[in-house]
């Protein structure tokens, strides 16, 4: 039976430089034709009926032509350069008023599918005392994606560096909750060039 769709905004990640790709942009590689960030945008616009708000390195960058006619805000960070924390305050800046919850992404976590991101927003319940939904993987590892209640929003506002909102999961305490999805897909990123040869060696 398919899941729901999540009706809450979906924040995706992908302001960052690519530093380890010697040169290349991994968000800009190739996946059975497909530029990285647009397979991505495309699966978290199969997943979220609501807002998607993509987080972008100021204009001008090929990443915005590889995004052209996805349903989505294009949201540039004026100050992408420091860290994911600026693309973190810009996004949740951004969001409508009034969202109960925002699943945060990051864009080179290639395994993840349409189906992990409705299996971890479909256990969010904004009655409960849980502020954090967060997909991990088969073995319990933390990773992405990651769902916020708006009682955390605020926090976002103060973030500073390279981070990665882990102030805020720690402010939550055990008001968390993981969400096991298979493989290792809620974690395996691929920032280096090695990663990409890998990666495409295991799935040709």
């Amino acid at each position: 039976m398919e899941l729901p769709s999540i009706s809450f905004p979906v924040i995706l990640l992908a302001a960052g430089a690519s530093a380890r790709m010697r040169g290349r942009d991994k968000l800009m590689e190739q996946i059975d034709g497909i530029p990285l960030i647009r397979r991505q945008a495309q699966m978290a616009r199969a997943a979220c009926s609501g807002p998607l708000v993509i987080a972008l390195p100021p204009r001008p960058h090929a990443r915005y032509a590889a995004l052209a006619g996805i349903d989505a805000t294009l949201l540039p960070v004026p100050d992408a350069a420091e860290g994911m924390n600026a693309s973190l305050r810009c996004a949740f800046a951004a969001l409508p008023d009034a969202s109960p919850a925002a699943m945060v992404l990051l864009c080179d976590l290639p395994d993840l599918t349409a189906d992990d991101l409705k299996t971890v927003g479909n256990v969010v319940d904004l009655n409960s005392e849980v502020l954090i939904w967060r997909g991990v993987t088969q073995t319990g590892q933390p990773g992405h994606p990651i769902v916020f209640a708006s009682a955390l929003f605020g926090l976002f506002s103060t973030l500073t560096g390279d981070h990665g909102g882990r102030d805020v999961v720690r402010h939550a305490g055990e008001n968390l909750a993981l969400v096991p999805l298979p493989g290792n897909r809620a974690r395996r990123d691929l920032d280096t060039p090695e990663d990409w040869a890998d990666w495409r060696a295991e799935n040709t």
